[in-house]
């Protein structure tokens, strides 16, 4: 296959009017020759700073160079070494402005499509049977971790590997938290990606218990001092959705983004043979502006709706992904930037029967750096919709802060944790991801992980 080494080497996705109607992937990710073409655009750098950009620190020349040789089993075992996740994160990490972004190659050209190629290695593996390598002898230590998403699978996996005799407790019947709730299947398949990533952490020896509430059925103390662990690792996300506050948002008809693609996703409620209700609505409008509400805005789409973006500053501000910005876009999303909801209308029987919003401009900066948006006077106007999507952010329940003894938190709610170690205020007990950042992305999740992990191992081996 010949390669001009200034180019990536493209990748195959649905035609939009296609996928729009359905939840198959969208990418299609490359094949064997096409991935072999684009790690041989990989000039191998002596210093590396692709690595610098990674949250986990993959070793990326090293699998790209065993890809180039077409050894896959190889690149996946260096990948393995690092990342609990890789079909995952080949998928849905913003590469673009972490590990590509500083790709000596795209200084001069593109940079190496670094993602597709971890992603066609974990695919190949798992279509290979190949798994990662299992710790040779064990410790005698236990760790207990909750939640079961990017963060708990990552801290759980690394100390797998160690030695640790690590269980996960996860609040839903399903594990993989938002891997399997929140992310639509036309992005992440579940049975095909998260289960099978899922299975290779638990092929490490971690166990994994479902149905069980930290806080509810069990606390964190009781953990530590009645079951016999040694260290506790919360990764129990940021599920408590944020409402703008304005009239109407307890109509029928308006839902958090949350339970729209939880319902949507982990009850299956866009497959016919799924006996689970779900409002799709034909007219809806998400406000919000990042990857979630383009995850819901896009489901939207696929059950039948007319969709709008309705997000109160222009589209350089939009902290979602351009990849998903993109193919919204292309499949006919109608995107109202500058524009803010000020009331839902609703109707004699409290039902959704439009919104009422207001143009806005952008001012001076504000504390984050971004130009503040300011209402435009006289500018209000209806948006004819059935349903409204929010999807504002997210912070995390304070069920488990709650519930144990010296855990302290922030005036945001969320558990206070040392960068670097994930160790909290609690002695063994460590915390990372979004129940202490609030909500962010699955690879800074996973990075917090292995964090913790490494702060775990340590404090264990004192």
């Amino acid at each position: 296959m010949e390669v001009d080494v200034l180019k990536r080497v493209p990748v195959r996705e649905q035609e939009p009017k296609v996928r729009a109607a359905n939840f198959e992937e969208v990418c299609l990710g490359y094949n064997k020759e096409e991935a072999m073409a684009e790690a041989a655009r990989c000039i191998q750098c002596k210093n590396p700073q692709c690595v610098k950009g990674c949250p986990v620190n993959i070793d990326i020349p090293g699998f790209i160079g065993e890809l180039k040789e077409g050894k896959v089993e190889e690149a996946y075992q260096v990948i393995s070494k690092f990342s609990a996740l890789p079909a995952v994160c080949g998928r849905v990490c913003p590469q673009e402005s972490q590990c590509e972004a500083k790709c000596i190659r795209g200084i001069k050209g593109d940079a190496v499509s670094i993602g597709k190629l971890e992603r066609f290695t974990a695919d190949a593996a798992r279509e290979a049977g190949i798994k990662p390598v299992k710790a040779e002898t064990m410790n005698g230590k236990k760790v207990a971790v909750i939640g079961s998403g990017p963060a708990g699978l990552t801290c759980a996996g690394d100390l797998a590997k160690l030695g640790y005799d690590v269980t996960i407790f996860e609040a839903l019947h399903k594990a993989g938290g938002v891997l399997s709730y929140g992310i639509p299947e036309f992005r992440l398949p579940k049975t095909e990606v998260v289960d099978a990533e899922v299975e290779n952490v638990k092929s490490l020896g971690v166990k994994i218990e479902t149905n069980v509430v930290i806080g509810k059925a069990i606390t964190i103390d009781e953990l530590l001092n009645e079951e016999g662990f040694d260290a506790v690792f919360i990764g129990s996300g940021a599920g408590l959705p944020k409402f703008m506050g304005i009239p109407g948002e307890n109509a029928n008809g308006v839902f958090s983004a949350n339970e729209y693609l939880t319902r949507s996703n982990l009850m299956k409620a866009f497959d016919d043979s799924y006996a689970t209700p779900i409002a799709a609505g034909s007219k809806v409008a998400v406000v919000g502006g990042g990857n979630v509400a383009m995850d819901a805005a896009r489901t939207a789409l696929r059950l039948g709706a007319d969709v709008h973006i309705v997000y109160r500053r222009s589209e350089e501000e939009l902290p979602a992904r351009v990849e998903e910005v993109h193919h919204a876009k292309e499949e006919g999303i109608i995107f109202d930037l500058l524009t803010n909801p000020t009331e839902i209308l609703v109707d004699d029987e409290g039902n959704v029967k439009g919104m009422t919003c207001i143009r806005m401009e952008l001012g001076e900066p504000d504390e984050s750096g971004r130009r503040r948006p300011v209402e435009v006077a006289g500018s209000e106007f209806t948006l004819d919709v059935d349903t409204v999507i929010m999807s504002l952010g997210t912070s995390p329940n304070p069920l488990i802060s709650s519930t144990t003894e010296g855990l302290d938190i922030n005036r945001w709610k969320c558990i206070v944790a040392e960068e670097e170690t994930g160790e909290t205020s609690k002695a063994g007990v460590y915390a990372g991801g979004d129940a202490v950042t609030g909500a962010a992305t699955v690879i800074l999740a996973m990075g917090a992980g292995k964090a913790a992990a490494k702060g775990i191992h340590e404090f264990l081996s004192k």
